[in-house]
């Protein structure tokens, strides 16, 4: 059969068995009307007034939304909010958490016609600044929490997320906006080196935690909070968007991205082609999440094959630094242990695949930064599964991952 893999802002098409397994997101009815959905979830709220009742009588409004490598469709809700937030002169912070501010281009694609309406009213947190931060005390799990000023200082905040499965945390949204969204290094770091426990996985929460820290963070902002959540389907289609009280609003979201996102297979297979799409390819830091997704699917001894342009590179290298100091994934994770530093779950989940499975990509990055993180480079994605064929023997069954960074396989 053959089957196209994105890649970067293009396809590639390969040859491959008949019985090849096709796990993506379910399909699901998209919204007939993005902008219309956005305004009925805003205009009727959970456990929340509606948004233009919730900023009346504020002083500070402000707004937090994503950067650029989360799918959110940003602009299709300031399409329909835009006019509200503008008469209460709100002003906007991108949630980065650790990672860099956007350049322009990535400004203009986040907030898309409405980046130059609110342009002078925008800035980028910066987790690296310590004086634009104030410390808000500590969760059940004694991570400092310390977060940007801005958010402390205001009494109506307004954020704009979207909900899929995301690999340590449990879900990508919500409570995330705020943690590791606006809050401190230290904290950030704190909370990620949680990772490493094991109920720190996709699709779990109130075991979770570095979801629990999470939720306590949001016990420590004193401002109100109006949540608007969206879940895409499948082919990057609005499939719903709920409103309102931030724990609330998150809950129902979590459950619209589990009828998209969980998707159940009957056993594992020897060779999992599993896929970092636009804007998850970024880099490799973000890809990762496609190796730990695909990795669910992989047979013990089996091969995963990520594809991934990585095109801006590695990302924060903390985690490639400690893996390439590592003759073995077994030796890094001992490292691991005795030293965290932000960055390291990411070597901790590499490290965990690479050791039960051979890890390949099809990537822009070199072959030298690859295997550092126990990745083996390929130049031809249909030789790689050819000789990945051959290596696995008869009968050896193949699985592609099209949308492998927010694909969480199920086994029966």
């Amino acid at each position: 059969m053959r089957v196209e893999v994105p890649y970067y802002d293009g396809v590639i098409t390969l040859s491959l068995p008949d019985d090849t397994e096709i796990v993506e997101p379910n399909e699901v009815a998209a919204v007939s009307d993005a902008s219309s959905a956005i305004r009925a979830a805003v205009g009727n709220p959970v456990d929340a007034p509606p948004l233009e009742e919730f900023l009346s009588g504020a002083a500070r409004v402000l707004v937090i939304v994503n950067d650029a490598t989360r799918p959110t469709p940003t602009a299709a809700v300031l399409d329909a909010i835009g006019d509200t937030l503008a008469a209460h002169d709100a002003r906007f912070i991108v949630a980065t958490g650790a990672h860099r501010a956007p350049t322009e281009d990535e400004y203009r694609f986040i907030l898309g016609a409405h980046y130059g309406r609110f342009r002078g009213r925008i800035e980028s947190h910066d987790a690296r600044d310590e004086s634009s931060l104030a410390d808000l005390g500590a969760t059940r799990n004694g991570t400092p929490i310390l977060l940007n000023r801005k958010v402390v200082g205001a009494d109506r905040i307004v954020v704009i997320g979207s909900v899929e499965p995301h690999y340590f945390a449990g879900y990508t949204g919500g409570r995330k906006a705020i943690l590791p969204g606006v809050a401190g290094y230290r904290t950030i770091q704190a909370n990620h080196k949680l990772a490493l426990d094991p109920h720190a996985h996709s699709l779990e929460l109130d075991e979770n935690p570095v979801s629990q820290d999470m939720e306590d963070t949001l016990h420590l902002v004193k401002g109100r909070i109006f949540s608007v959540m969206t879940v895409l389907d499948k082919h990057q289609r609005l499939a719903s968007c709920v409103a309102g009280d931030i724990r609330a609003s998150f809950r129902k979201a979590v459950a619209d991205a589990n009828a998209v996102f969980a998707v159940r297979m009957a056993r594992r297979a020897e060779i999992v082609i599993s896929v970092a799409r636009s804007p998850m390819d970024i880099d490799l830091y973000q890809s990762q999440k496609a190796i730990d997704n695909g990795s669910l699917a992989v047979a013990d001894g089996g091969i995963l094959i990520l594809v991934s342009s990585c095109r801006d590179g590695v990302g924060d290298k903390a985690y490639l630094d400690l893996l390439g100091s590592s003759s073995s994934p077994r030796e890094a994770l001992k490292k691991i242990q005795e030293g965290y530093r932000l960055g390291y779950h990411k070597a901790a989940k590499i490290a965990q695949a690479a050791d039960r499975i051979s890890l390949m990509a099809y990537s822009e990055l070199e072959s030298g930064v690859l295997k550092k993180a126990f990745i083996t480079k390929v130049e031809s994605l249909q030789s790689a599964v050819d000789a990945a064929l051959a290596a696995q023997g008869p009968g050896a069954r193949v699985a592609v991952l099209p949308d492998g960074t927010v694909t969480v396989p199920i086994l029966e």
